[in-house]
C-alpha cells in the first residue's frame, strides 16, 4: 500500500488530514506518470468519482450542538470558549442554511481540475468528434459534480460529443445498496466491536470541560460522545466550505484528540464496508454491479475505434466497497485486529477523499490490437491491482477481466 508517512504524522503536518472523508481532495502526489509499453496509446477511459466538497448533510449535528449550548449558556454553564465556539457554529449553521448536502464552489472545482488532468494526461482518448458517456446518481451534489466536469470537458475539447444524464435507471449500479449485506454490516456484532475500541481512546472529557464549567450540567444533559463527534464532524467538514477562509474548530482539539478522532472514524469506515470478517466479511461485494457494469461497458467500447469514455459519478458509500473489491493497492486487506489498519495502510482519505476517484485507463497499439493493457489511478495515482503482471504498473485486460468476472460469480453461487 501506498503510505509514505503514518496518518499522525500527516494530521500533525495538517490538521485537515484528520478529516478523514471530508478531507478537501489534495490532487495527485504522482506528477509523472509511468510511460505505456513501446506503442501502446491511451484509447479509452472507465471512471467512478466521488462527488465534491460537501456541506455538512445533517441538520441534526448544529440542532443537538445549538440546543444544547443555548440550554448551557442560559444557565450559565458555559465557559468562555464555549460561548465563542457557539457562536462560530451559528456562523456556520447561517452559512450552510438551506443548502445542507449540497456541493459548495470547492467541490465544483476539483471536478473541474480533476478533469482537465485527465484530458493533459490522456489527450489521445478525447481527441475528434468522440463520444463522452457520463452518469451521474439523482443525488444534486453528483450531477453537480458531473456538470461541472463536463463543462471543463466541453471548454477544452469543443468537438466532443458529450452524453450526460442522471436517471433513476443507472442507480442499480451507480449506487446499489445491498439489503442483506447492510444489515450484517450494522449487526449488534459489529456494533460491539466498534464499541469496545473506541473506549479504548476516550476524546470527550477534556474537550467538554473546556465548553461547559458546570460539571452538574454536564452529567444531567450533556451527551459527551455525541457532542464531540458532532464538533468533529462540524470542525472537518469546515475545510469542504468557502467559510473557512474565515474560521475554523481545530483549535478546542488537540492534535492526540484529532488523531484518536479520526482513527476511531478510520476504524469505522473498515467496519461498515470492507472485507472485516466482523461486517460478514462480504460486504465489497455491494458493488458488483458496477464493477460488471465496469466490464461489459469495457468490453463493449473496446470494439470501437473511438471509444472515449465512460464517467461516472457517484458517492464514498460505493467508491470505497468498489476499492475493497478491486483489492487497490491492498484495501482487500481482511483483518480483526483493528490495530493492524494502520500500519498496513488502510486509510480512508487515501481512499475516499472529497471528489475521490478511480480511473481505469485502457491501452492499445491500434484498433487490430487483441492484447488491450490497462493502468489503475486512485485519485490520480498508480495503484496496484492483485494480479500477476509483466508490465506494471500496467495490466493486461484479459487477465483483469477473468479475475474479476470470476469473482463476481463466485459470489453469485
Amino acid at each position: 500500500m501506498m503510505t509514505a508517512q503514518t496518518p499522525k504524522q500527516d494530521i500533525k503536518n495538517d490538521f485537515r488530514f484528520s478529516g478523514g472523508s471530508f478531507l478537501n481532495y489534495p490532487g495527485p502526489k504522482q506528477h509523472k506518470l509511468t510511460p505505456a509499453p513501446k506503442g501502446k496509446k491511451p484509447f479509452y477511459i472507465s471512471h467512478y468519482g466521488r462527488h465534491g466538497s460537501r456541506n455538512i448533510t445533517k441538520p441534526e449535528v448544529f440542532q443537538n450542538l445549538l440546543q444544547i449550548m443555548a440550554q448551557a449558556e442560559e444557565q450559565k454553564a458555559l465557559t468562555p470558549l464555549g460561548i465563542d465556539v457557539m457562536k462560530r457554529i451559528m456562523m456556520i449553521e447561517a452559512d450552510a442554511h438551506e443548502r445542507m448536502g449540497e456541493l459548495t464552489a470547492i467541490g465544483a472545482r476539483q471536478h473541474m481540475d480533476i478533469m482537465r488532468r485527465m484530458v493533459e494526461r490522456f489527450p489521445e482518448v478525447f481527441n475528434g468528434k468522440v463520444t463522452i458517456t457520463a452518469r451521474s446518481t439523482t443525488s444534486i451534489r453528483s450531477i453537480l459534480s458531473m456538470c461541472n466536469a463536463m463543462a471543463q470537458l466541453k471548454a477544452m475539447r469543443p468537438n466532443l460529443v458529450i452524453n450526460q444524464d442522471a436517471s433513476l435507471r443507472d442507480m442499480h449500479h451507480l449506487f446499489h445498496i445491498d439489503t442483506v449485506l447492510t444489515a450484517r454490516s450494522l449487526s449488534e456484532e459489529n456494533k460491539a466491536y466498534y464499541d469496545a475500541f473506541c473506549q479504548k481512546y476516550p476524546t470527550a472529557d477534556r474537550l467538554i470541560t473546556s465548553l461547559f464549567s458546570d460539571t452538574a450540567f454536564i452529567s444531567k444533559h450533556v451527551n459527551k460522545e455525541r457532542i464531540v463527534g458532532n464538533l468533529f464532524q462540524l470542525a472537518s467538514d469546515l475545510q469542504d466550505t468557502d467559510i473557512s477562509n474565515k474560521l475554523t474548530l481545530y483549535d478546542i482539539f488537540t492534535e492526540e484528540e484529532l488523531y484518536l478522532n479520526w482513527k476511531k472514524k478510520n476504524t469505522e469506515w473498515y467496519l461498515g464496508w470492507s472485507f472485516c470478517p466482523t461486517n460478514g466479511g462480504k460486504m465489497p461485494y455491494s458493488q458488483r454491479f458496477l464493477l460488471s457494469n465496469i466490464i461489459e461497458r469495457a468490453d463493449s467500447c473496446i470494439q470501437l475505434a473511438h471509444p472515449g469514455a465512460n464517467l461516472r459519478y457517484g458517492h464514498d458509500t460505493a467508491l470505497l466497497p468498489l476499492i475493497c473489491l478491486l483489492g487497490v493497492n491492498g484495501y482487500d486487506l481482511n483483518t480483526t485486529d483493528l490495530e493492524q489498519l494502520e500500519r498496513r495502510g488502510w486509510v480512508d482519505y487515501h481512499m475516499i477523499p472529497m471528489a475521490g476517484n478511480l480511473q481505469i485507463v485502457f491501452y492499445r497499439k491500434n484498433p487490430a490490437d487483441k492484447d488491450v493493457l490497462i493502468k489503475v489511478l486512485l485519485n490520480e495515482n498508480e495503484a496496484t491491482l492483485p494480479l500477476q503482471t509483466d508490465v506494471a504498473p500496467y495490466y493486461h485486460w484479459n487477465d483483469f477481466r477473468n479475475y474479476y468476472l470470476q469473482r463476481i460469480n463466485n459470489y453469485k453461487e
